[in-house]
């Protein structure tokens, strides 16, 4: 419980006294886009910078998944199983096969190049919701200085007929995304302009409509009182867990932070997994966490 900051009493509950924050591995540059593998016992994981893709098993540790990887970004698993990844360097949208092959899903709009896709989520009818900012674009860090086509946009992509829509560009730099556990609701962070410190950085939070398939009455749904709210998932019961500068933000669903889970440096992303997707791997920075908690990830173990 040292490691965690009560707010709402209702959040004891939801934290474990005694399950400590455990670095798992270190010496990395920048992790991102963590993914559970359930069937495999295993989590994805990249070091953006490195143009890696590492794996990490409570066994073996660390491991070399792939290398060069596109700069990928954030990851997630469709409804076969497959990965899905953002990357920067290919800007692009892309599938793993079961047999590791790589599927180009989606890498133009328009006839233009996409920016540099940044996080991903597939929803139950299988269409890829993605997170298109221009942060790749900006730097030669990760992926390579180049012009942005486009505005930053969250895109819905349909594999059954290969249909691309963007879904919304009012967001001033989109990045982590989730469904609520009934799909009835998109968050989404916008983390702003990279090099605009007055940009708006807040979780935004959308209806769907249409059948699940478009976007309505987007609202300011949480913002953090310690940096920034970065990548997102949300537990079986509906609470946002959010990573942020001074660790992880547990939001209730009307939007009440109810307690933070303290990290030594910058949470970027993470996801729930292991026994019940109940215990929290986080990507912070250059090194790798994990926490067990009370509460289960919503979606398939």
């Amino acid at each position: 419980m040292d490691d965690c900051e009560i707010i709402d009493p209702c959040f004891r509950a939801m934290v474990l006294a005694n399950a400590p924050l455990e670095r798992l591995a270190d010496g990395f540059r920048w992790l991102e886009g963590p993914a559970w593998f359930a069937d495999m016992q295993c989590l994805l994981f990249s070091d953006l910078p490195n143009d890696r893709i590492l794996r990490w098993t409570a066994t073996g540790g660390v491991s070399l998944f792939r290398a060069p990887a596109g700069f990928a970004n954030g990851h997630t698993r469709d409804r076969e199983g497959r990965l899905v990844g953002c990357l920067h360097g290919g800007r692009s949208v892309v599938r793993t096969e079961h047999d590791g092959t790589i599927t180009t899903l989606v890498d133009r709009f328009r006839g233009r190049p996409l920016n540099s896709p940044n996080d991903v989520v597939v929803k139950s009818d299988g269409t890829v919701w993605f997170t298109d900012p221009p942060y790749g674009l900006q730097s030669d860090y990760e992926g390579g200085r180049r012009t942005a086509e486009l505005p930053a946009t969250l895109y819905r992509f349909d594999p059954r007929d290969g249909s691309l829509l963007a879904e919304t560009d009012e967001l001033a730099g989109p990045n982590g995304l989730c469904f609520s556990p009934d799909e009835r609701h998109l968050y989404v962070t916008e983390t702003g302009l990279q090099f605009d410190p007055a940009s708006r950085r807040c979780i935004r939070v959308f209806d769907l409509c249409g059948g699940g398939a478009s976007l309505r009455d987007g609202r300011d749904f949480y913002a953090a009182d310690r940096g920034h709210a970065d990548g997102i998932r949300c537990d079986e019961d509906g609470n946002v867990w959010a990573g942020a500068g001074d660790g992880v933000h547990c939001i209730d669903p009307g939007g009440q932070l109810l307690g933070k889970i303290r990290v030594p440096s910058t949470v970027a992303n993470l996801a729930f997994g292991d026994r019940h997707l109940s215990r929290l791997f986080l990507c912070a920075s250059q090194s790798l966490y994990a926490i067990w908690v009370n509460r289960r990830g919503a979606g398939r173990p």
